[in-house]
């Protein structure tokens, strides 16, 4: 007797989402596809961009899933990402998963996102990667926020990476390791700390009100990164830099 064979995988369609202008100028949503694990929803139109809220269809992220996005923003164009909800890894019971993203921008393309909250569970493993391409003149708005774990937990292992290009050369490029918790809580990295959250400008040198954590990236761009042991304080403080960058 032969034994029973396993189903495949259900393949990791990812979620698209493209906008453009056309020759009057107006607004248009080219590609629109639900992923594996987000769907791509129009928002009320505004007057000078796209919105579109990217809604979670499933619970969250367990062991094997491979969560993608492709956005792609044309010239001239604007578009906003909202997210309703946070996203959450699960324990991944000694497996593993991934997030990936990938933004195409165009020349004078603009792109605000205003991501919710990554949190990564007592024994989840994730890797996460954001890939940007902006031509000259694109500019991208993200705020990004990473738990390290729910309430009372110590949180599990991610590895984010980032890598963004403007007029094809790097602007931004970093390797966020917090694979093991040991090496993170040590005096001099994450300490006692388990929020990261920051607000960064790409393609543009935002001129709001000085900050203390500024950073200036090697090309057009800055961010502000922010470490708190609870979620509140830190988020209202990246919400007033984000709105004052956003009229800069």
């Amino acid at each position: 007797m032969t034994g029973a064979t396993a189903a495949p995988a259900e393949p990791a369609d990812p979620t698209v989402v493209a906008v453009e202008r056309d020759a009057t100028g107006r607004h248009v949503v080219r590609d629109l596809c639900p992923g594996a694990f987000l769907a791509p929803r129009p928002l009320l139109p505004a007057p000078d961009r796209v919105r579109i809220a990217l809604v979670g269809t499933r619970a969250g992220l367990l062991a094997g899933d491979d969560l993608r996005l492709r956005v792609s923003v044309g010239p001239g164009a604007r578009l906003e990402l909202v997210e309703p909800s946070g996203l959450v890894a699960y324990d991944h019971r000694g497996g593993t998963s991934t997030w990936r993203a990938r933004v195409d921008m165009a020349e004078g393309g603009e792109l605000h996102w205003n991501a919710k909250p990554f949190v990564v569970c007592d024994g989840a493993r994730v890797a996460r990667s954001m890939e940007v391409a902006l031509a000259a003149g694109a500019r991208m708005l993200w705020r990004d926020t990473l738990v390290l774990g729910r309430s009372g937990e110590r949180g599990g292992s991610v590895r984010a990476t980032t890598r963004v290009t403007y007029d094809g050369q790097d602007l931004l490029v970093e390797d966020l390791d917090l694979t093991e918790p040991e090496i993170r809580e040590l005096p001099g990295i994450l300490g006692p700390h388990r929020i990261i959250g920051s607000v960064t400008s790409l393609g543009a040198g935002p001129a709001g009100p000085p900050h203390p954590y500024r950073t200036e990236l090697a090309g057009p761009g800055a961010q502000v990164r922010l470490l708190d042991t609870v979620a509140p304080a830190i988020e209202a403080e990246l919400a007033l830099v984000r709105d004052d960058w956003l009229v800069a």
